[in-house]
């Protein structure tokens, strides 16, 4: 039984019908390989309403604390979290983070650390740079364009995977590909009037 196809099902059907949840730009994530999607962060509710729409299946990284409750963590697991600690550098996180990239799969993860109570873009930390630089996976940048409002539309929108010579074509640190990454996520914000 696949427990991510299952929960996937799930929700699309929630999101579509308490947010009308519309999609743009799926095509620009790649079938196969290696792929980072680096997208802004506004609510817990980011994760799934990303990952429902998409061919792919997504594994991301979900605060540790979440993975206490041992109901919560059976599910988060089963559906491709991986714990992290916040507030300083979990190299377990980071390596598990890499082994997924080089087993090419996809990866979710949030640039900012943590979500955005303004909706606002805040700086991203390294951390997107380094799994970038480190897999040199296809990076996809996303933007949620928000709020979460029953019955008011949120919009998930894909941009075209950022070209290999912007992220990889010179000797770059990871915060300097991190922030070429939150460069290309507000281009999405900027390219259409917040719902």
């Amino acid at each position: 039984m696949n427990f991510y196809k299952i929960g996937q099902f799930l929700c699309r059907v929630f999101f579509r019908t308490a947010f009308r949840v519309k999609v743009e730009g799926e095509e620009n994530i790649p079938a196969t390989g290696p792929v980072l999607v680096c997208s802004n962060h506004i609510s817990n509710m980011d994760p799934p309403a990303v990952g429902a729409f998409i061919q792919r299946e997504l594994r991301f990284m979900a605060k540790e604390e979440l993975f206490r409750f041992k109901p919560l963590g059976v599910i988060l697991k089963s559906v491709g979290a991986f714990s992290i600690k916040r507030g300083g550098g979990d190299r377990q996180a980071l390596k598990d983070g890499i082994k997924m990239l080089k087993e090419e799969q996809a990866l979710m993860i949030f640039p900012e650390g943590t979500r955005s109570k303004t909706g606002e873009l805040g700086k991203g930390m390294a951390g997107a740079g380094f799994f970038a630089l480190r897999s040199h996976a296809v990076v996809v940048p996303c933007y949620v364009h928000g709020p979460y409002r029953l019955f008011r539309t949120v919009r998930v929108e894909f941009g075209p995977p950022i070209p290999e010579n912007e992220l990889y074509g010179e000797k770059l640190s990871s915060q300097e590909l991190t922030d070429i990454i939150m460069k290309h996520i507000a281009m999405l914000k900027e390219n259409k009037t917040q719902v």
